[in-house]
């Protein structure tokens, strides 16, 4: 099936939408802009000509997607998650070749009301809180929150906090998805999927 776009969407000639996408009231997708399949577009997002969104990602009502912002697979973001693409921007300034990139990893999840500065990394499948404030990278699985991001823990692939220090070593399972995690210092990976 085709993607579905409202009447009251809008979706410049050029832009590259996958099959069964959804793009609902108020929306606008630029003109060379790339969305992948099986998306769902909330209410009033916009996308830019040069971001680019991967597969199965769901991008609630008041989100704008600006040039430079990659989104991959399965991403989540939640209603007026802010992204930027300028560092230091000016109204009497134009800054459009200093674009900073911006990547959200696979399966991340970013929460209502959180602001992504330009030039970040958020790492699969890490999930930022509501209302964080996001300068630095985000490293894989980790739970952030706050003002500046903080991070205060670690989650699995379904998105359920483990037991384990923020840097340190040890091991847990999943208790949705079955997967083992180890810790090893400040970084988290997956040893044994779930069965």
């Amino acid at each position: 099936m085709a993607f579905f776009a409202h009447e009251l969407a809008c979706v410049d000639e050029g832009a590259i939408i996958g099959d069964d996408t959804r793009i609902w009231h108020f929306s606008h997708i630029c003109s060379h802009a790339r969305i992948g399949s099986a998306c769902t577009l909330g209410q009033n997002v916009y996308i830019g000509s040069k971001a680019v969104i991967g597969n199965n990602v769901k991008i609630q009502n008041n989100v704008s997607v600006y040039d430079g912002v990659v989104l991959e697979d399965d991403v989540f973001c939640g209603p007026s998650v802010v992204f930027t693409n300028v560092h230091n921007p000016r109204a009497f300034i134009e800054r459009k070749n200093e674009y900073r990139p911006t990547l959200v990893g696979r399966g991340a999840t970013l929460g209502a009301n959180c602001t992504i500065r330009c030039g970040v990394k958020i790492g699969p499948y890490a999930l930022v809180g509501a209302g964080t404030v996001v300068l630095r990278d985000v490293p894989d699985f980790a739970l952030v929150a706050g003002n500046p991001a903080k991070q205060i823990g670690w989650v699995s692939r379904s998105g359920e906090k483990l037991g384990l220090p923020v840097a340190g070593s040890g091991e847990e399972t999943c208790p949705v998805g079955g997967e083992t995690y180890r810790l090893e210092g400040a970084s988290l990976t997956v040893v044994h999927d779930g069965d």
